[in-house]
């Protein structure tokens, strides 16, 4: 992992950290109707990258993930910050979230590679090739 670039880790390998850490915060960055109608991972914390209705990046984003940490997954001058793990649909907002938390400072930052949904089949649906809720991870939906 560069000091830019957030390690990616399988949903298995995201459940696994959450539950060895418990400081590790799961954070669910995709819209606000993804996160509420297409279901969630159980006791992530949802901060939008990009929302409706302008559909543009959070300016408030890394501020909104600071004030998680300091919320009781403390993040000391001099020691590494609690793991920070982002999930999307698919891995790559998470990615480009991941990249900007770095440039900002954070230093331990996660992306879950295959994301909730997972890559699109030959059909172009999501959720038969990988994804949270493939590896049957627990999840929920409003």
């Amino acid at each position: 992992m560069s000091d830019h670039e957030p390690k990616s880790l399988s949903p298995q390998q995201a459940w696994q950290l959450i539950q060895d850490d418990p400081q590790a915060v799961l954070v669910d960055i995709r819209s606000t109707m993804e996160f509420l109608f297409v279901g969630h991972p159980t006791g992530a914390v949802h901060v939008a990258w990009i929302d409706e209705p302008d559909w543009t990046i959070n300016p408030h984003f890394t501020t909104e993930i600071r004030k998680l940490l300091l919320g009781g997954a403390v993040c000391t001058e001099g020691a590494e910050c609690a793991p920070v793990i982002l999930i999307c649909r698919s891995g790559k907002r998470s990615h480009e979230a991941g990249k900007v938390l770095l440039e900002n400072g954070l230093t331990t930052v996660f992306h879950i590679d295959e994301g909730f949904e997972g890559e699109r089949d030959e059909h172009h649906h999501r959720g038969t090739l990988g994804g949270w809720r493939f590896r049957g991870l627990p999840w929920e939906q409003c």
